[in-house]
């Protein structure tokens, strides 16, 4: 599966971007797709997922300031951000995996798939 990311872009603190995540040649059906983030010096960290169910989890950090969705014929996931803080600042990733079970969904080494990367910066 090869994932693409995109969106990612310059916000000031308080305004809102959306990234998208698209497979070649597939849908996402029968994946969980997630967000992960990876800022200078640190390790990369979950974001949010969305099961092929459609529930949907999120880290703490970003709870309540990002939704994940995915489209109706399940060919994009989105990650929609509001309230960016200069602390969202990374490089945010998609990845995928089709057989996640639920206690494995934070851990990025359980992802079989990853898209390139798109770069947010959040200006204070």
């Amino acid at each position: 599966v090869q994932l693409q990311a995109s969106g990612g872009g310059l916000v000031q603190a308080g305004g809102s971007l959306r990234l998208s995540c698209t497979a070649s040649g597939r849908t996402f059906s029968r994946y969980t797709v997630g967000w992960f983030r990876q800022a200078p010096g640190r390790e990369r960290e979950f974001v949010a997922a969305i099961r092929s169910v459609g529930t949907t989890h999120y880290a703490d950090s970003v709870k309540g300031r990002f939704t994940i969705s995915r489209n109706n014929g399940k060919t994009t996931v989105y990650l929609q951000m509001n309230l960016l803080k200069p602390d969202d600042t990374a490089v945010y990733y998609c990845a995928a995996d089709g057989s996640l079970i639920l206690s494995s969904i934070p851990y990025k080494s359980q992802y079989d798939y990853w898209g390139q990367g798109t770069l947010v910066t959040v200006s204070s």
